[in-house]
């Protein structure tokens, strides 16, 4: 048999008859308090409530401070269409983005048919898991030659870092070189292990983000998380030399990039949060900009720029700028 077509507003947007009573009944009362409008449709205060469930999901009816409200049939179907049509654009935005996902489905098993190449074999590396990631990182630093470059993008809040300052410590004193680059958020979150790893022979420069953990030895390893992230395991240790050299290009890039720290650099005091901002007022940075760059917030920002001033005793940036450097602060 075919279905009928809806010839209500309510019942198009799939309402029941019995809820289509209810509502016509209700919107005759619409503004007037809970208890009333229960005794006008002959219910108590509770199983009109239950009635009302349907209408109160999709918020055509509404309880506010004890009063019942009740869209009228067009505005309610104006907002629902309003609505859907979000809900909608949601999910074709979600489905583009599984279909452009499709394809790389697709690359995971692309590979040169029989025949095609010569000399194919693996690559030189592996995914492992488990085991002391501490014993195992020292045990490959000492066992290969060539500089450190680590990107440590949180690893002060794991409880292993006398261990590694330690290898650090080691790897200096023979002769090699320790790189690491860490987000500018260490500063005021740990400033005491930037500085423990600098006195210990470590160059250190900051970002505004460092996006993974790594490390680099020379060019014959490189350790990753699989992936890319803020993990220790499954860890992908690679000695194919091209990636390698790829991603010891990748650290340089960021190196470049990167703000060095100076009073690491001098060995003898405290990485300064207070001179970091002072040296970004200097070049004529923006508070938008200095936020970005420390991860603080824009009002933090403002409010240390304007603390700063105060302690100063500067009326503008630029009299900050020259107060500090009188003072021996830059």
């Amino acid at each position: 048999m075919a279905r009928s077509e809806p010839t209500t507003v309510l019942a198009a947007l799939g309402f029941s008859p019995s809820v289509e009573r209810t509502y016509e009944q209700v919107v005759r009362h619409s503004g007037q308090r809970l208890a009333f409008v229960a005794t006008a449709m002959l219910r108590s205060p509770e199983q009109l409530m239950t009635d009302l469930g349907p209408l109160l999901e999709r918020q055509i009816v509404r309880v506010v401070d004890d009063r019942v409200h009740v869209e009228p049939p067009a505005q309610a179907l104006a907002r629902l269409i309003v609505e859907l049509s979000k809900v909608a654009s949601h999910a074709h935005a979600e489905l583009t983005a599984l279909a452009n996902a499709v394809p790389l489905l697709a690359a995971h098993a692309a590979r040169p048919a029989e025949g095609e190449v010569d000399d194919v074999s693996p690559i030189d590396g592996e995914v492992s898991s488990g085991g002391d990631p501490r014993p195992l990182i020292a045990a490959l630093i000492r066992q290969s030659k060539g500089d450190l470059c680590w990107l440590r993008p949180d690893q002060w809040r794991v409880n292993r870092e006398s261990h590694m300052l330690e290898v650090v410590r080691e790897l200096v004193a023979s002769g090699r070189r320790s790189r690491a680059i860490y987000p500018v958020r260490v500063l005021r979150e740990a400033p005491e292990i930037v500085r423990a790893r600098a006195e210990a022979g470590e160059q250190i420069r900051v970002l505004p983000e460092v996006p993974t953990r790594m490390f680099i030895i020379g060019n014959t390893h490189a350790v990753v998380p699989e992936p890319l992230g803020f993990f220790d395991e499954p860890r992908t240790l690679v000695r194919q030399q091209g990636i390698v050299e790829a991603m010891g290009l990748l650290f340089e890039m960021m190196w470049e990039r990167a703000s060095p720290v100076p009073e690491l650099e001098q060995r003898d005091g405290r990485p300064d949060l207070r001179a970091f901002l002072l040296r970004q007022l200097a070049t004529g940075a923006q508070d938008e900009q200095i936020a970005r760059q420390l991860g603080l917030s824009l009002r933090t920002v403002r409010r240390r720029v304007a603390d700063l001033m105060s302690e100063l005793g500067a009326d503008s940036r630029f009299q900050a700028g020259a107060e500090a450097v009188r003072r021996g602060w830059l």
